[in-house]
C-alpha cells in the first residue's frame, strides 16, 4: 500500500494511468509537473503517452518545472479521500475547482507560458490523480 506523499505513490498512480486508455482518449501530455505537499516536493514527468516517473525534489527544482500544484497535507488528503470514495474527484475536489477557489495559487509557475501546461493537460493530470481510486493509499504526516 503506497503512502501519500511518496515517490512510490506517484509511480503507482503513473503505472495505473499508463495501463489505462486515458492517453488514447485525451491525447499526448508533455510536461514536468511538481507536487508540493507542505514543504515536501515531488516531480512527475509526462512524455507523450506515458508517465515516465517521479522523484523527490527541492523547492529550487520545483521553480524550474512547468508548474507545481501546491496544497497543504490536509487538503491533499481530503482530495484523495474524495477520489477514493467516488471513483474520481467530485466537483469540489477537481483540479480546476481547487485552482479556481484557492486563496493561494494552486498551480504555481514562474513562466506563465509554461504554467499553461496545467490548463492544456488538465484532464490527463486529473486522470492521474483519479487513478488513486484504484489503489489503497495510506496517510501519515
Amino acid at each position: 500500500m503506497p503512502e501519500f506523499p511518496s515517490v512510490e505513490w506517484f509511480n503507482k498512480a503513473g503505472e495505473l494511468l499508463n495501463k489505462s486508455d486515458s492517453f488514447k482518449r485525451l491525447g499526448t501530455c508533455d510536461t514536468q509537473m511538481g507536487v508540493a505537499v507542505g514543504d515536501r516536493y515531488f516531480e512527475v514527468d509526462f512524455e507523450a503517452f506515458e508517465v515516465t516517473g517521479a522523484k523527490v525534489i527541492d523547492a529550487a527544482r520545483a521553480d524550474d518545472l512547468d508548474f507545481t500544484l501546491s496544497q497543504d497535507y490536509d487538503a491533499w488528503k481530503a482530495m484523495l479521500e474524495d477520489i477514493k470514495r467516488n471513483g474520481r474527484a467530485t466537483h469540489e475536489y477537481t483540479l480546476n475547482s481547487l485552482d479556481l477557489r484557492s486563496d493561494a495559487e494552486f498551480a504555481k509557475g514562474k513562466d506563465y507560458n509554461r504554467r499553461d501546461a496545467f490548463y492544456r493537460f488538465n484532464q490527463t493530470i486529473q486522470e492521474f490523480f483519479d487513478m488513486s481510486s484504484k489503489m489503497d493509499t495510506t496517510f501519515s504526516n
